[in-house]
């Protein structure tokens, strides 16, 4: 059964073992990682993945929450200072900036584990359900900072809007790193920006008339 570890030292020795799991397992895949490979990257022994881990599935389950954790933080942090459509694009920017560094390579590693494991392992596809579920939370709230601010109409469809975002954020980064493009993500951010866009509430009256005039 996998544990904690109780000092600080044994916790620095998990994280190390987790890290170099998580980038065999971008490298290779889930199925094709073996706890052979981690204890050749890591040297750590077999009885010290078996104490914290208690067996692969564990492992594999702790890389998940390794990786959810890293591409939540980035988006929590991002999404938080969003509440005008500058701070909208900015976060677009950033993602795509993000990805170029990678040399628009991995694409969203949440988003890879569960193509991966979601159709065969249950607890798995639960933990990265609570990941996406999640970050919707992140992407609602910066869209109900923007219908707050009356850059989104009042009966915008926020669910609908957090998912269409999400599908641009998979998407995007899906083809780019297919193409090795980012621009494919840019153009599937710029999308669904747009759409958001396209529900803002008309402008009053006295706008409108000075709109038509000029």
């Amino acid at each position: 059964m996998p544990i904690s570890p109780p000092t600080e030292q044994g916790r620095a020795s998990r994280e190390r073992i987790v890290q170099a799991a998580a980038q065999l397992v971008a490298e290779q895949g889930a199925t094709a990682t073996s706890l052979d490979d981690v204890i050749a990257a890591t040297h750590a022994s077999k009885s010290q993945l078996y104490h914290y881990f208690g067996d692969k599935h564990g492992l594999i389950a702790a890389v998940v929450d390794y990786q959810s954790a890293a591409v939540l933080g980035f988006q929590a942090r991002m999404l938080a200072a969003v509440d005008s459509w500058e701070g909208l694009e900015r976060w677009a920017d950033a993602m795509v900036e993000l990805f170029e560094r990678q040399g628009s390579r991995g694409g969203c590693p949440v988003g890879t584990l569960a193509a991966a494991l979601a159709d065969t392992d249950e607890p798995l596809r639960e933990l990265l359900s609570d990941a996406f579920r999640t970050w919707r939370h992140a992407i609602s709230g910066a869209l109900a900072r923007l219908r707050d601010n009356q850059l989104l109409a009042n009966d915008a469809d926020i669910d609908e809007l957090t998912t269409s975002m999400l599908a641009a954020i998979q998407g995007g980064l899906l083809l780019g790193k297919t193409t090795r493009d980012s621009t494919q993500l840019r153009i599937a951010l710029g999308g669904a920006i747009a759409r958001l866009r396209a529900c803002a509430p008309p402008p009053p009256p006295a706008r409108r008339a000075a709109t038509r005039r000029a």
